[in-house]
């Protein structure tokens, strides 16, 4: 199976997707040079499509937009990764349960990048791409089997982990813009 394909899978059918990426075995590494730095690339060019729409965005804003953008998802994946890790220590007491774990969080975070160039690619206004996001909880609630959450944590994981992968890239592309004063 094709990492594309996994996740095709995980957007189309969240628990299918699951167990087909625990299936396929794809290293976490491999998802991370091929798939998700790749698409971080893409969301940063996109970052440049706004100025064909409106003449009023510089190359300036959209050089640093791209530059935050891409900052914002590269270090969200590790904080997520060690945020979660901190809250739930029990699903990533083995190798085999942090590998999991570790693809909870990126293929949730590669989601949230193609919504993100989607967006980039359409007029400002069309807000029903960022209505998809909230799609998120729902994939993350149907990938609890397969990290093996108990039932009872089920609720509070769901909400955690949404928080984090929803709230925590663009938290950090809030205060980097703030950094950058980016306008």
């Amino acid at each position: 199976m094709s990492i594309w394909h996994n996740i095709f899978c995980v957007i189309t059918a969240p628990k299918y997707g699951w167990e087909l990426i625990n299936e396929s075995n794809i290293p976490v590494g491999k998802v991370m040079k091929s798939v998700y730095v790749p698409l971080l690339v893409v969301l940063a060019l996109s970052c440049f499509v706004p100025m064909i729409y409106d003449r009023t965005i510089s190359f300036g804003y959209s050089l640093l937009n791209g530059i935050v953008m891409v900052s914002s998802f590269f270090v969200a994946y590790f904080i997520i990764v060690y945020l979660l890790g901190g809250f739930y220590p029990e699903l990533v007491k083995s190798e085999w349960g942090t590998a999991r774990m570790n693809d909870f969080i990126l293929y949730n975070l590669i989601f949230m990048v193609l919504l993100l160039i989607l967006r980039n690619l359409l007029p400002d206004d069309f807000t029903p791409v960022l209505f998809l996001m909230t799609y998120l909880p729902w994939m993350v609630y149907r990938g609890t089997d397969n990290l093996y959450v108990r039932k009872d944590k089920v609720p509070k994981f769901v909400l955690i982990s949404s928080f984090l992968l929803l709230g925590l890239p663009l938290l950090l592309k809030t205060i980097m813009e703030h950094l950058f004063i980016i306008k």
